[in-house]
């Protein structure tokens, strides 16, 4: 599994012209999910996207969490997380998850969040969205559950 984490300001997210999400501060997740995941996966990824201390303390050191500043989360799936363009120049998605076992993780990954006491906002599963965000920082953070990276 993998997540794109960015610190935002804002984020939105909508399709077909209706907006699905919303956040003020908070994290932006683009989540990816692999042909092998497991719920260790989702556990190691739920951890640090609510435990990661991206967010500036008093004395200006990223040293908290978004629970700690209250901020929200927008969840959005992304299977081009997987794609692999080391051969050529078009991307292979042969190690994304098929997609009735991605939206089961991309579920359960915004329920975990939440009951971490997170408001989470979503995209919308294989649609194709248009998102927008203004990154704080910037500060974008890369996650693998197989620490590939």
């Amino acid at each position: 599994m993998r997540a794109v984490v960015q610190r935002v300001d804002r984020a939105q997210v909508t399709v077909e012209g209706e907006l699905t999400g919303r956040i003020e501060k908070g994290l932006l997740v683009l989540l990816g999910v692999a042909e092998g995941d497991t719920d260790k996966d989702l556990k190691y990824i739920v951890d640090k996207v609510c435990g990661l201390r991206i967010f500036e303390d008093e004395a200006g050191k990223m040293n908290l969490s978004i629970q700690d500043v209250g901020g929200s989360i927008l969840a959005v799936s992304q299977f081009t997380l997987f794609g692999d363009c080391r051969k050529g120049k078009r991307p292979y998605f042969a190690e994304a998850a098929a997609p009735e076992i991605a939206t089961s993780y991309y579920e359960r990954f915004v329920e975990h969040c939440r009951e971490q006491g997170l408001t989470v906002e979503t995209g919308v599963f294989q649609a194709h969205m248009l998102v927008s965000l203004v990154n704080n920082g910037p500060v974008t953070i890369l996650l693998d559950s197989r620490k590939i990276f």
